[in-house]
């Protein structure tokens, strides 16, 4: 079980990082030298998962200025994935993405995470901030039917940056707390 301020569990899976051949993996050693942004949702062409997809899609760039990648995985197939990045956003598809899905068809990955609901073969809906030297900061899991929201894990991400202490509600440019 992963545990916060502990190394995160090491990943190898294929990915859509290149779309056309679909055979680059994706490794935790990549991610390196950066903060990551990993996370988990249950299935391809299903509901509440395009709208968190798409939703850090659309907020890429604010990743980016705080040094951090973000990488999405789930059990289906490198080939589902495609077909749905591949799909236009109207048609329940995610219309492009600016980060990779990673395939844990295995789901060797998210037994490692502790998300996956064996009865279904699906992982719950998990999130976890991994820092630039591999150490697990911060994790989160929801249900399967409620998003994630994208503010809060800037914001997490932002006050992890800060190596201070964040009182509750902080947010970005605010100090934090004197001892």
């Amino acid at each position: 079980m992963p545990l916060v301020g502990r190394p995160a569990p090491d990943f190898d899976m294929l990915s859509t990082k290149n779309l056309e051949t679909l055979s680059e993996r994706v490794k935790l050693a990549d991610y390196r030298g950066k903060w990551l942004v990993f996370f988990f949702y249950p299935a391809d062409f299903t509901f509440v998962c395009p709208t968190e997809i798409t939703a850090m899609h659309d907020r890429l760039a604010e990743f980016k200025n705080l040094n951090a990648e973000v990488l999405g995985a789930s059990c289906d197939s490198v080939y589902s994935h495609k077909a749905w990045i591949e799909t236009p956003r109207e048609q329940n598809g995610l219309g492009g993405l600016g980060y990779p899905l990673a395939s844990d068809f295995t789901k060797e990955v998210a037994r490692k995470y502790d998300v996956l609901v064996e009865e279904t073969g699906q992982p719950l809906r998990g999130l976890f901030i991994i820092d630039p030297e591999g150490v697990l900061r911060y994790q989160v899991v929801h249900d399967m039917n409620v998003g994630r929201s994208v503010d809060e894990t800037l914001r997490v991400l932002a006050a992890l940056q800060t190596g201070g202490l964040c009182p509750v509600n902080w947010k970005p440019g605010q100090k934090t707390l004197g001892v």
